[in-house]
């Protein structure tokens, strides 16, 4: 699967590079399951913590501790990028995987408010803390791994497989949340039923590090570890690589939880609310082998040309496609899920590979995860709060899909006047 880089091609070379693409996604597969399953579970969760609050404020409050977690991956960013950038890109994965899983297995064993008072959501905002600050270095410290083992040629291609492993994860938190909800009546799904896959998920920790176990350090790991830049002076030399990255990644990933975390967690308050879960395990399917493709493609025609026509297809079809998810059947729920996955997973299938070749090697790892870490609070973290806020606000139900457009609009201005990165030499 994967090609050794600058011809050093042995078998155990090979073989090892293709254990590190295996150990970069089950990491994500992690890291995205708790995501998935807290944001499909947030209503519930809600009122078990602030129960106090009335029925919107449940919710709001619910996902303003779903967007807690996007906040803490800027400092984890920084902190655990500093661990990839002076220590070791091996460092990084094994740590980050060790905070997320201990943070979600105590996720699923916390006291509620009627149980602990007050302490239970100051609690759930700690725990929410450490999943975001874990998750602002694995993420991208994936990408930037599997990125430079790759061959230029298959950059895209193989820099996917991290943004697969997201997917994986969200598939399996959906189908997590589905098989809970179809299996126990609503008010056990609600009181204690939505605490099993957080509980489960420590199987993939344990997997994720016998997968890293003896995983190899790249060269370009080595080379940034041995130049050792101050840090704050790096983040101001690389402002326009970190504003690029807010233009490629911003609606992307908005798009990506108003589809799948928001519209989600709407729809599956109703009767047939299992059905939903269902209908959206499949499109995620689709997503995932989007994902590849569109990496794959990157590689052929060129990452920037890709992402100006993926964003624009974005733009046209958000309005149509949330409008489905919102009023229709679940075939028709799943059909407007399926309009706006087709290019959300081509475009992340890409952007990994788009957004190492911009950072400088220097302070690769922590610059990228910042700016990376930072758009996806403002642009993916909040969007589930701020689309439940502007409907309730507006009377709108499909204003959201305009908030998505906003950010579709930024990123073609600042990606126009870009260059090609394909052919970028990451070990400069």
């Amino acid at each position: 699967m994967l090609a050794s880089e600058g011809g050093q091609g042995d078998v155990s070379t090979q073989q090892s590079q293709v254990r590190t693409a295996f150990a970069g996604l089950i990491g994500n597969v992690l890291e995205w399951f708790d995501f998935a399953v807290y944001g499909y579970f947030a209503d519930d969760i809600g009122k078990l913590f602030f129960p106090q609050s009335s029925p919107t404020a449940q919710q709001l409050l619910a996902f303003a501790v779903f967007a807690l977690g996007f906040v803490a991956r800027p400092i984890g960013s920084l902190v655990l990028g500093q661990v990839g950038d002076r220590i070791g890109r091996r460092a990084l994965l094994t740590l980050s995987i060790g905070l997320m899983g201990g943070s979600t297995l105590a996720l699923g064993l916390l006291p509620t408010y009627a149980t602990a008072g007050v302490a239970a959501p100051i609690l759930l905002v700690v725990v929410r803390l450490i999943q975001g600050f874990s998750l602002g270095g694995e993420f991208t410290g994936s990408m930037v791994y599997t990125t430079e083992l790759a061959s230029p040629a298959l950059r895209g291609l193989i820099s996917s497989s991290t943004a697969a492993g997201t997917t994986i994860g969200f598939i399996l938190g959906s189908g997590a949340a589905y098989l809970v909800s179809a299996g126990l009546d609503a008010d056990a799904a609600a009181s204690w039923g939505w605490r099993i896959p957080f509980v489960a998920s420590v199987t993939f920790c344990i997997l994720g590090y016998l997968l890293r176990k003896g995983i190899v350090e790249p060269e370009e790991g080595h080379k940034a570890a041995a130049e050792r830049p101050a840090l704050f002076a790096s983040l101001i030399a690389d402002w326009r690589p970190i504003v690029q990255t807010f233009g490629i990644v911003a609606m992307t990933n908005a798009a990506y939880y108003l589809t799948f975390t928001f519209a989600v967690d709407t729809r599956k308050k109703e009767p047939n609310g299992s059905s939903f879960l269902l209908a959206n395990t499949i499109v995620l399917v689709v997503a995932l082998v989007a994902k590849p493709f569109g990496g794959w493609l990157s590689d052929k025609i060129g990452r920037r040309k890709l992402m100006l026509s993926l964003t624009i297809a974005m733009i046209a079809v958000v309005y149509f496609a949330l409008d489905f998810m919102l009023s229709g059947s679940p075939v028709t729920f799943a059909l407007g899920q399926t309009l706006i996955a087709i290019p959300i997973g081509m475009a992340l299938g890409m952007q990994g590979a788009m957004v190492v070749e911009i950072f400088p090697l220097r302070s690769r790892v922590t610059s990228m995860s910042f700016a990376y870490s930072v758009t996806l609070a403002l642009a993916g973290g909040l969007a589930p709060f701020i689309s439940t806020w502007l409907i309730r606000a507006l009377d709108a139900p499909l204003v959201p899909a305009f908030y998505v457009m906003i950010y579709g609009v930024i990123g073609l201005a600042i990606m126009w006047p870009m260059r090609e990165t394909n052919s970028r030499v990451l070990s400069d």
